[in-house]
């Protein structure tokens, strides 16, 4: 056989097995909220383990532990010794849930069931355009948090761990040093209002979200004074005061006619000179790996049809709401910062 027809045959091999290892998804997915949920991650930050000492302080079976423990190692999560023992590696280090990039909050939401099931009917939405969730529960996502507590907190969990990451990119790609108030509209437990605040010692904020949300906010002494907590409905109003507004994974939630009305009512809350800071996916053209082009199905599934945008539809969408895009900010995440400022009275489009 010639070199050209065994390369050629090793290349289709290795497009099927990348294929197969697409379809696998849903394993690794809910073997990282099994890690997460058993804590495995804590029980080895002091050093390797044996799998009967896991599986005793986990009240898990050796041979199912040993089983996860190995997927995950062959991820990268872990390493197996050849004693027998396990130990993290640097990717596992996400699964702690004193990191500095604590995900293991995020890894159970995905394999939770509120976000689980309505996947299982991805068919559904997309022959119809309608959130699976609502078929799967008989009321839309955010409907359903505020009557179950415990998948509630689940979700707030989830947000508030993936902000550890975006919250430090947003506070990196942009400058808010020119700001006296942030309003941070939807900020959930204003972990991302935290960690601006501490970075910008001049900065003031307010936290706004609805009460059952807002009344878990982290509480950090020192900002207590530079930092106010307010309970409301961004889709009737916002707070009037603020220099600049900022939404972080709000807009996405919501089709355009929802999105607008959000718009709107910052809109009427700010000044003529004020900001708008819209901190969402922005999707690129082309066919380049994205993690907002997936992010984007789950806004299909979950919510009620909240969409991930390219700059052309955010550019549509702040005209509909009175703004004018000035520029959008990547940050170091799948996150970029939409920029938008009012538009001049007698030139915004009605």
């Amino acid at each position: 056989m010639s070199r050209r027809k065994r390369t050629k045959r090793r290349n289709k091999a290795g497009d099927a097995m990348t294929f197969m290892h697409l379809t696998a998804g849903k394993w690794v997915a809910q073997a990282l909220a099994v890690a997460a949920e058993l804590g495995i991650a804590d029980r080895l930050k002091a050093g390797s383990k044996t799998v009967a000492a896991i599986a005793r302080s986990t009240g898990a079976s050796e041979d199912g532990i040993y089983r996860l423990l190995r997927a995950l190692a062959s991820l990268g999560l872990f390493a197996e010794s050849r004693n027998g023992k396990f130990r993290l590696r640097s990717l596992g280090h996400l699964l702690c849930t004193d990191s500095p990039q604590a995900l293991g909050a995020y890894a159970r939401f995905v394999a939770d069931e509120s976000t689980w099931r309505p996947w299982g009917e991805l068919r559904y939405s997309v022959r119809t355009g309608e959130p699976a969730f609502d078929r799967v529960f008989g009321m839309p996502v955010f409907e359903y948090f505020a009557k179950t507590p415990k998948a509630a907190a689940v979700f707030d969990a989830a947000m508030t761990s993936i902000s550890t990451i975006e919250a430090r990119a947003v506070a990196e790609a942009y400058d808010f040093s020119g700001i006296g108030t942030l309003v941070d509209v939807g900020g959930g437990h204003g972990l991302m209002l935290k960690v601006l605040l501490t970075a910008y010692r001049r900065l003031r904020g307010v936290l706004y979200d609805l009460p059952h949300v807002t009344g878990g906010a982290l509480h950090t002494a020192d900002l207590v004074d530079r930092c106010q907590v307010m309970g409301g409905d961004f889709l009737m109003s916002v707070p009037k005061g603020g220099d600049a507004y900022i939404m972080k994974h709000i807009l996405h939630d919501w089709d355009d006619e929802r999105a607008t009305q959000i718009l709107r009512n910052c809109h009427r809350a700010m000044p003529s000179d004020g900001l708008l800071l819209v901190v969402d996916p922005v999707i690129p053209r082309g066919n380049s790996p994205d993690f907002g082009k997936l992010l984007d199905l789950e806004m299909l599934v979950l919510t009620p049809r909240g969409r991930e945008r390219t700059r052309v539809e955010f550019e549509e969408l702040l005209k509909r709401s009175g703004f004018r895009l000035r520029r959008v900010v990547p940050t170091s995440t799948h996150l970029s910062i939409v920029e938008g400022t009012k538009i001049p009275r007698g030139r915004a489009r009605k």
